[in-house]
């Protein structure tokens, strides 16, 4: 192996560099990211740093550390082609020639259509850069604006909870009857959300946005039923989109994502990681099935570093499978979330009960699959989740599950009664 290119400078096209130079790797190895800062870490530019009063910097390594272990950078330099089968990829105005390349271009934030708003109104901001948080973070201090989101996904949730927290009104409309009911679950997503209602955020759900009006800056969000929310900054959160449209033609194929084997390969020599990676997780083959695309930062860390040792020494490429994991932080409350929340095709659904505290406060729920445990999410027991991320990891069973849910009750009653005494 003479040869590596990553493309795509985020958390996991870092991993990847830093994982085979840390191996000993000693081929040349080129970090491409279209962004022209060096690496940093985003869930921060949704929580601390946009509710700090100065921004914060949140890069991983400075270029000197880079330097160091021989990784070349082209910062600024979006890749636009790729060519499997000569092994080159198109940077700009170079064609970089690679033996094994690394695919972590990430995904971009969806956009409203220019129908609905037009892309130059100021106010209006999605969030998915450093830039874009530096801009919202700007927004928000300007005076006491009223604060609409589009989409009450964890991303917008989060902007939501700071801008409240900051005094602002603050509404978020939801398209679909329930938010998060594809992250958590109906039930967990009625939960979750009422603890935006109970900080004082409105939630309006099974809203369609018929208008978004500005004569230059937003002024206003109305609504299918006529709802008219005044509105100063506009939030866009409706999701995100791998970025893949540069590889149209690679003959890659692209679903929702880059389509992988389990060992993260997408074609001989070119692997795959990050928000743009789907790949059956053998972890759940039997609560899932087919495959699964993450967009969690545990799951693009490890993606990096394994995508570029097998891509180094395809060899001895081994399998990539993991507990998918995420948190959230919503005003005081940590959210976290471990496993999967739904089924696939031909599997039996996907059951929710609750083993600790109760959906109005501090609680665990586990998700159950069949005979299996499938997920646990728990909202400010930041020492529970990862209890059950242990059982997951070992494919536990649901008895398994509930056995350890009552040693953990009787654990926290001690606990308390100690405190109390």
């Amino acid at each position: 192996m003479a040869d590596l290119v990553v493309v795509g400078a985020s958390l996991a096209g870092l991993r990847a560099v830093e994982a085979v130079r840390g191996d000993g790797f000693e081929g040349s190895v080129t970090l491409v990211g279209a962004e022209e800062h060096l690496p940093y870490d985003r869930p921060p530019l949704s929580k601390e740093h946009l509710a700090a009063d100065d921004h914060g910097d949140s890069t991983y390594r400075e270029r000197e550390k880079l330097d160091e272990i021989g990784v070349e950078l082209l910062l600024g330099a979006e890749a636009t082609a790729l060519d499997v089968g000569n092994r080159t990829v198109t940077v700009g105005d170079r064609e970089l020639g690679f033996d094994g390349l690394v695919i972590a271009t990430g995904a971009a934030a969806k956009q409203l259509p220019t129908s609905l708003c037009a892309p130059d109104l100021a106010g209006v901001v999605t969030l998915r850069t450093r830039d874009d948080s530096l801009h919202l973070h700007q927004l928000l201090r300007r005076g006491h604006p009223r604060v609409t989101v589009i989409g009450a996904g964890f991303i917008g949730s989060e902007i939501a909870a700071v801008a409240r927290k900051r005094g602002h009104e603050v509404t978020i409309v939801e398209a679909l009857p329930v938010p998060l009911v594809r992250g958590v679950g109906e039930r967990m997503g009625r939960a979750l959300t009422a603890i935006h209602e109970r900080h004082g955020t409105r939630v309006l759900t099974g809203a369609s946005v018929a208008e978004i009006r500005g004569d230059g800056a937003v002024e206003a969000v109305v609504l299918e039923d006529g709802t008219v929310i005044d509105t100063d900054v506009l939030v866009v959160g409706i999701g995100a989109a791998p970025n893949t449209a540069w590889l149209e033609g690679s003959g890659l194929t692209l679903d929702d994502g880059v389509v992988a084997d389990a060992t993260l390969a997408a074609a001989p020599g070119v692997y795959v990681a990050g928000d743009v990676a789907r790949w059956p997780n053998g972890l759940f083959d039997d609560v899932v099935g087919g495959t699964m695309r993450l967009e969690h930062w545990t799951a693009a860390s490890e993606q990096g570093a394994r995508a570029a040792r097998n891509a180094v020494d395809p060899a001895s490429a081994q399998e990539y499978t993991t507990v998918p994991y995420f948190w959230s932080d919503w005003y005081d409350s940590r959210i976290q979330f471990v496993g999967v929340s739904s089924s696939g095709e031909g599997r039996p659904d996907v059951e929710i009960e609750v083993v600790m505290g109760s959906e109005d406060e501090r609680f665990v729920a586990l998700y159950r699959c069949g005979d299996r445990l499938a997920g646990a999410l728990a909202v400010d027991r930041p020492a529970e989740v990862m209890q059950y991320r242990r059982l997951l990891m070992k494919r536990a069973s649901w008895a398994e599950a509930l056995e350890k849910a009552e040693e953990r009750r009787q654990r926290a009653a001690k606990k308390a009664a100690e405190a109390g005494s």
